[in-house]
């Protein structure tokens, strides 16, 4: 399929604040379009409208930033079919290219260049019924997996994911994430300490930094 163009939200350089490359300067890309409606999702902004960008056009604005790492994002970037040639063509600048998906969508014919960082969605999120377990064949050592937990029962059946698909064996890393106003870190923390967890866990380093502000 010949792609000539996206429908992007935003384009914008800041700091990652989550997954394997928290703390770097990373140009994000987010695409328009999602099909889950998550109850914490702090980017229903990206669910309408935005605007079409040539795949060549968007290719060299990220590259005019001048930074390694690029994040494409969304909403759900692979609800649309041209993510695919987007991330290849951003791998194909040598750049380090990760994709934040919320596992909903198949990763079938996502370039093994990308680091995939991939969603399972909780009981409390309120679209656990949408995950795609087939996508965690497709996984690698590169790639991650996140859950973001809003309560007790969410963690308890994040734990029981985790170790029936074996999870921190088949991924480089698997994260917990607080979700935002509904879970302190502290509380989350103090779980994975007492269960001695080969968990990471993982703030919002953004929001630490600007709060639950779009575009930064």
């Amino acid at each position: 399929m010949v792609v000539d163009s996206l429908r992007i939200t935003e384009i914008f350089l800041s700091v990652q604040g989550e997954a394997a490359t928290a703390g770097y300067p990373t140009v994000f890309v987010r695409l328009t379009g999602c099909p889950l409606r998550c109850v914490y999702c702090d980017s229903e902004y990206a669910f309408y409208g935005g605007d079409k960008y040539p795949l060549d056009d968007l290719v060299q604005q990220v590259k005019d930033y001048g930074v390694q790492h690029v994040c494409v994002t969304g909403g759900e970037p692979l609800a649309q079919p041209g993510c695919l040639a987007l991330l290849s063509e951003l791998c194909d600048l040598g750049l380090q290219v990760s994709l934040e998906t919320s596992g909903a969508m198949s990763l079938e014919g996502v370039d093994k260049r990308v680091s995939i960082v991939m969603d399972l969605k909780t009981p409390a999120s309120g679209e656990v019924s949408r995950n795609k377990y087939d996508n965690i064949g497709l996984l690698e050592c590169k790639d991650q997996l996140k859950f973001v937990i809003c309560d007790r029962q969410d963690y308890e059946w994040a734990i029981f994911k985790v170790n029936e698909y074996d999870l921190t064996r088949k991924v480089g890393s698997v994260f917990f994430s607080p979700s935002y106003e509904q879970l302190t870190p502290l509380a989350l923390a103090q779980w994975i300490i007492e269960d001695k967890l080969p968990i990471r866990l993982q703030t919002q380093l953004h929001k630490a930094l600007w709060g639950d502000k779009p575009g930064v």
